[in-house]
């Protein structure tokens, strides 16, 4: 990675975060100035560092995301939080016109997320446990997956972000918190307990 693979990210107010992602033509995956987006957006997601990052986000209006989780990303997380967030190994992974699909009898989860292009904040966002993946991959070969937990989490977010909306947009407004004080709060804390004392309801 050098200097010249890292992106600016997009920040909130940008109107490009606000506006549905182009398709990508599955032809165009075969060129290098596609392959290099991919890379670059590869190499910005690792260096902010993130766990997902959509090409809207580096100023670009294609339908294409990459994710990637694993425990460097996981902080202090205790393996109970880990286990409560159902937060796995996330390989690297290429989303190319991605639809996402949920599975219903998994239900719902509330977690604090946070975004690259939104930062120093983070809210609770209720999402579904898991869902169903289609899309193309790097090479253009088929993706169809059942992710469930965090990495079904981080699929939903960026598939808003491809979609025009930010995590805000589904965010429970009374959660809203910096991030010193989301560590100084609720960090290790269960959801209920920020949910009673900022005055909201867990869905």
């Amino acid at each position: 990675m050098t200097d010249e693979d890292v992106l600016a990210i997009v920040q909130c107010g940008d109107p490009i975060l606000r506006r549905a992602a182009e398709p990508v033509d599955p032809a165009d995956l075969r060129t290098a100035e596609l392959q290099r987006l991919i890379a670059q957006m590869r190499a910005t997601m690792e260096d902010a560092p993130g766990v997902g990052l959509a090409a809207p986000q580096v100023g670009v209006p294609l339908s294409l995301a990459v994710l990637q989780d694993s425990s460097e990303r996981w902080g202090n997380l205790s393996e109970e939080e880990r286990a409560v967030r159902e937060r796995t190994d996330l390989p690297f992974t290429v989303l190319v016109n991605p639809v996402v699909t949920p599975v219903e009898e998994s239900g719902l989860a509330g977690f604090y997320e946070g975004c690259l292009s939104v930062p120093g904040l983070g809210a609770l966002v209720v999402r579904h446990r898991a869902v169903r993946v289609e899309a193309l991959d790097e090479r253009g070969e088929p993706v169809d997956r059942v992710l469930r937990g965090w990495p079904a989490r981080i699929v939903q977010h960026e598939a808003d972000h491809l979609a025009g909306r930010l995590y805000l947009d589904r965010a429970e407004p009374r959660s809203l918190s910096t991030s010193e004080n989301y560590a100084r709060f609720w960090a290790g804390r269960p959801q209920a307990e920020a949910a009673a004392a900022l005055g909201f309801t867990l869905s």
